[in-house]
């Protein structure tokens, strides 16, 4: 189950951080933000919605069993939202868990996923898979990706003497360039200087469709003296500077 990022003063950290645990595991989950009342919210996956039972100050603490399977966010006492993060609890207890960031990667940056069994934490001659694809059979029991990027994103899960631990999503979080970044604020005056241009066309359009001694053709004929107009009086004056000091109006009739 996934949730979309929320960008919110209010955030959530894991502990450890990883998304998969073991039963009987001890997690806190602790909120940040410049609030003072907090809850943490657990929506499971039969549906159902419950806060958590043991807070301690900002800090809901747990002690994992499978029926806390289920994707946990921070709300604050005046309505903030934290990300939403999965939390997926290992159901066998003989079984290997995928270690995996609990919050999105950064494109660009670096990550290591690994697997883990309850007995023994370093692994090795482990398979990994992503989207459900054979990608690695690394001795070392570790899957390094050293600069992420958007097709780093998807399910992953490791395999190892057999058993294959649950899937977790990893996330992929893309940034903006600084270069498109500056260049927004220009984008936005150019428009601003364009559409401004626009209503002082359109304006004196107006102003001389009401001169006008057109009857016949009322539009056509205000376009025409129009384009007139600006030609006449503003596309000569680099030519004939001398026009500037003149008082000159020309009208077109049909």
């Amino acid at each position: 189950m996934l949730f979309p990022d929320v960008h919110s003063a209010a955030s959530l950290t894991v502990s450890p951080d990883r998304v998969q645990h073991f039963t009987s595991d001890s997690v806190s989950l602790t909120c940040e933000g410049n609030f003072t009342e907090w809850r943490v919210r657990k929506f499971s996956e039969d549906g159902r919605l419950s806060d958590c039972r043991r807070m301690t100050g900002s800090t809901c603490n747990i002690d994992t069993s499978e029926s806390d399977t289920g994707v946990y966010w921070c709300e604050s006492g005046s309505g903030e939202f934290s990300s939403a993060v999965n939390i997926t609890v290992q159901n066998d207890g003989n079984g290997p868990i995928l270690v995996s960031p609990v919050h999105p990667v950064t494109e660009g940056a670096s990550v290591s996923l690994s697997c883990s069994l309850k007995t023994q934490k370093i692994l090795s001659n482990v398979f990994f898979y992503h989207n459900d694809k054979l990608i690695q059979n690394d001795p070392r029991g570790e899957l390094k990706i050293s600069a992420v990027s958007k097709s780093d994103e998807g399910f992953y899960k490791c395999q190892y003497s057999g058993r294959e631990s649950a899937q977790s999503w990893m996330s992929v979080k893309v940034t903006v360039s600084g270069a498109d970044s500056s260049s927004s604020p220009v984008w936005l005056m150019v428009g601003l200087v364009c559409g401004v241009s626009l209503i002082i066309i359109l304006l004196l359009l107006l102003y001389r469709c009401r001169q006008s001694k057109c009857k016949s053709l009322f539009f056509s004929c205000c376009i025409r003296e129009f384009i007139y107009y600006i030609h006449f009086n503003y596309s000569h004056i680099y030519m004939y500077p001398d026009l500037m000091t003149l008082n000159i109006s020309g009208t077109i009739y049909t």
